[in-house]
């Protein structure tokens, strides 16, 4: 079968042809990269190289001059050239094309180059310019480039869409001190006069998000992955931190390589292979070729890291590792399809984690890693597909989300499954080799898996990838003498049209003294369970026990009593998660009553990533869905609880689970007393492991609800490492006592030099919105979503999304829903995708008004 679009984009390509028209329609001239400057481009540009020197003064203060050349192939000389840059027109200081001094023509963020000046074949752009630094991550003695999705153009002049590749030759000159790291290898280095210069070979063919560099006061270690001798820069100073983390470090990239190179067939494909740690990086990873960038924090783990960290690090490492196959030799065309370069990254960093744990463990990590993330999204009336539309890249950064990275790769592990892992793998592989250093589509690939694949993947695409949302499924069970007559299971849409998601699931029959397994293709919108006829009626039914199957599952009421008595962890988990999903949709069960429900799980629960899950439900049911006079009423059970469990449980991990559940949810003078001390004295109960950082958020925990401020200031002094401590000083004021010092913290954040560390944003964000300050915060919330449009504009791609969740997060309020409200009404022409994030932050407002006013 072959996809309808790819016929019609081929018939399309063959007129052109036959009309004899080579070159896409005249480009147009508007802010941002256009859709349709960037077809016009393509079928003009090839053969880019990018000659770019940079001079990086030691002052943070200082400007970064630079001098670039740009060699490429035009094929028509027709119409005037736009190169993207946005900047200022006038820190351009000389521009010369084909050897020709130009006057600077600059409109709409592009240099426009007159056709007069440009040859049809090679030419030659020369730049003299000041670089900007919206995308330079500056700090006082480090910076870094992140450059996705299209924010190279703000550095330096460029073609800045990812289906134009090009090389790079790179030089830095930095300070003496400093060491550098980028996509190519060194060529070589030369200190004179306090300075450092570094000239990188012509790196491989990438697209301009990928170019990527980092310089600055770094610790260089070398070790092996794989068969290359990596570079890894990071700042970490803790001697046994570093210790407790930089071998397995070297050691996972290794595993996850040769997992990569053995299931695409393709051996690494890049000339080298290197990373750099960041404190605060924005992200967790980014995937950039030969410089890959981690949060620091995320690789450097110590003796105490729980499972959910070290699953975290390994997954994190597989994810970006995956990307030098995915994204990076295999580009999308376009950012419409940015979700099928993490959707790969994702799904096989999963893959590649199942040889190691086992499958029953990787069931279980992928079920909780993925499901509630994707839930919290496709839930929501603002909730996006897979693919989504995109005209001009300057939007590209509200593409991302919980869908692309945690829905899609359930999807592409329903369509493994529906084609086979084989025939799966095959055409992946296909695929990878056909698009090698080129750029692709998500028809491209459907077209190559259809040949591999008997069943219509044009239509199972069509609601898994371009519709939102998820099933909502209900079942009957008819009886005959305790025997099942007829077991009917019938499933329609959440909401919108009438639709169904073709997948495959298990249903578990629990019996007093056995269970029983069975395997459904769920494809129809009522699907009889013949194999289930003549069986036993069950003690009770699970519905999704392997976890793989998408959609808000029904519940068996008989379940609830000995839930914690299921033998397998993975069905407790996905019981566990049908109870919060089911409760959020007034289902089967109250919040009061999850919470009581699972409360009796604390002790009984000995899977860490379990006992994890719950406590978190644990945490948002009391704090977003029930009342002030509720949680009044669960406060000191709640505390005993976690307490009594804590001490119950044996394994470390589980005890500093429960510790910090603890820390969360506490309000009672007794709690705070137990916890300052252990703050004060740094002695933990036995058996509990607590970190740095963990006595750092203990302090903002214990300042949060009355504590005495001073404990910040002493807190401070126990920090050693320069990046921690600035965090921590940033984070401080939105802690404060003081509503003054918590107003001028907000007022800060109008400042974009006040949001540069994003990640630090956000967990000031957390403080200064929490439900014991929403009675002072709440006046910030309008003007929040005021700043929205202008944190798109300038913040990374996450930073829309972290910004408003860290808002709105735990709001229940009539006051907090009327102001999101209002402003939808207000400004009904509101960005789309920006108004899907606002619907998607405060979904849990809206829901906790419904389950309040019942």
């Amino acid at each position: 079968m072959v996809n309808l679009r790819i016929l019609i984009a081929v018939l399309t390509l063959f007129l052109i042809s036959c009309s004899g028209a080579k070159y896409a329609s005249k480009p147009v001239l508007e802010t941002g990269v256009s859709k349709k400057l960037a077809i016009y481009r393509k079928s003009v540009l090839s053969n880019i190289n990018y000659k770019l020197e940079l001079d990086i003064p030691k002052e943070r203060s200082e400007v970064i001059n630079a001098v670039e050349e740009i060699v490429f192939q035009l094929g028509t000389n027709q119409y005037p050239l736009q190169l993207d840059f946005r900047e200022d027109a006038k820190k351009i200081k000389s521009l010369h094309v084909n050897g020709a001094s130009v006057i600077v023509n600059y409109k709409d963020e592009h240099l426009i180059i007159d056709a007069k000046y440009l040859n049809q074949g090679e030419n030659l752009i020369s730049l003299n310019f000041e670089a900007g630094e919206a995308a330079l991550n500056r700090n006082s003695d480090y910076l870094y480039t992140l450059f996705v999705p299209d924010r190279a153009r703000t550095v330096f002049p460029c073609f800045d869409q990812p289906d134009l590749k090009a090389t790079y030759n790179l030089t830095l000159k930095i300070p003496a001190d400093w060491k550098a790291l980028a996509n190519a290898t060194l060529k070589d280095s030369v200190v004179n006069d306090n300075r450092k210069t570094y000239r990188f070979n012509t790196s491989d063919t990438l697209s301009t998000y990928l170019f990527a560099f980092a310089a600055g006061k770094f610790t260089l270690a070398k070790g092996k992955v794989g068969s290359m001798l990596s570079d890894f820069l990071y700042r970490e100073t803790d001697s046994l931190t570093i210790k407790n983390s930089l071998d397995e470090v070297f050691n996972i990239h290794t595993k996850s390589l040769e997992y990569l190179e053995k299931w695409t067939g393709i051996p690494y494909p890049f000339q080298k292979f290197g990373f750099v740690a960041i404190p605060d990086f924005q992200f967790g990873g980014m995937e950039h070729v030969g410089a890959i960038q981690y949060k620091s924090s995320a690789l450097f783990l110590d003796e105490g890291a729980t499972k959910d960290q070290l699953n975290g690090r390994n997954n994190l490492i597989a994810h970006e590792t995956a990307h030098m196959w995915f994204g990076d030799l295999v580009t999308m065309n376009w950012f419409t399809d940015v979700w099928m370069k993490e959707v790969f990254a994702n799904f096989m960093a999963d893959k590649s984690s199942e040889g190691i744990t086992g499958k029953e463990a990787f069931d279980l990590k992928f079920l909780i890693d993925h499901f509630p993330a994707a839930y919290g999204v496709d839930r929501t009336t603002g909730s996006n597909p897979i693919r989504q539309d995109l005209d001009n890249l300057k939007d590209a950064g509200t593409l991302y989300g919980n869908i692309i990275y945690h829905k899609a790769p359930i999807m592409m592990r329903q369509l493994e499954r529906l084609m086979g892992k084989e025939k799966f793998q095959l055409g992946v592989q296909e695929y990878l080799k056909k698009f090698a250093n080129k750029n692709a589509s998500w028809p491209d690939l459907i077209a190559i898996l259809d040949k591999y694949s008997d069943d219509d993947l044009i239509k199972w695409n069509k609601v898994w990838v371009n519709e939102t949302g998820r099933p909502l499924i209900d079942y009957t069970i008819k009886g005959n003498n305790n025997k099942i007559s007829e077991f009917i299971i019938k499933q329609a849409p959440e909401y919108g049209t009438n639709r169904i998601w073709p997948q495959i699931i298990e249903v578990t029959l629990y019996y007093p003294d056995r269970s029983k397994d069975l395997t459904i293709n769920l494809n129809s919108k009522e699907v009889e369970l013949k194999e289930a006829e003549g069986m036993e009626i069950p003690s009770y039914v699970l519905f999704n026990s392997s976890g793989q199957g998408y959609g808000v599952w029904p519940l068996d009421k008989a379940m609830f009593g000995g839930i914690y008595l299921i033998d397998k962890p993975l069905d407790r988990a996905s019981a566990y998660i049908s109870l919060y999903e089911n409760m959020l949709n007034r289902r089967y069960i109250k919040p009061s009553d999850l919470l009581n429900l699972f409360l009796k799980g604390l002790d009984q629960e000995k899977e860490e990533l379990n006992l994890k899950l719950i406590t978190n439900y644990i945490i948002s049911i009391y704090w977003g869905f029930i009342s002030n006079s509720e949680r009044s009423a669960l406060s000191s059970l709640l505390e005993n609880s976690l307490w009594s469990a804590m001490q119950k449980q044996s394994l470390p991990n589980n005890k500093k689970v429960l510790f910090k559940t603890y820390q969360d949810v506490y309000l009672s003078v007794k709690g705070g007393d137990r916890l300052n001390t252990i703050w004060k004295s740094q002695k933990v109960p036995v058996g509990l492991k607590l970190t740095e950082d963990d006595y750092t958020s203990l302090a903002f925990s214990l300042v949060l609800r009355g504590g005495d401020s001073s404990i910040l200031d002493k807190q401070l002094k126990r920090i050693s490492n320069i990046d921690r401590r600035k965090r921590f000083e940033f984070i401080m004021p939105a802690v404060s006592p003081s509503e003054t010092k918590r107003d001028a913290f907000f007022k800060s954040l109008e400042l974009k030099s006040n949001r540069e560390k994003e990640s630090n944003v956000g967990a000031a964000l957390y403080y200064l919105h929490h439900p014991l300050r929403q009675a002072s915060s709440f006046k910030y919330l309008k003007k929040s979503l005021d700043m929205l449009l202008e944190i798109q504009r300038t913040g990374d791609i996450f930073f829309p999304q972290n910004w408003l969740q860290a808002t709105f997060g735990y709001y229940q309020s009539a006051e907090a829903a009327k102001v999101v409200q209002e402003f939808l009404e207000k400004n009904p022409r509101y960005n789309p995708k920006l108004k899907a994030k606002i619907l998607q932050c405060s979904d849990n407002l809206f829901r906790a008004r419904k389950l309040l006013n019942e």
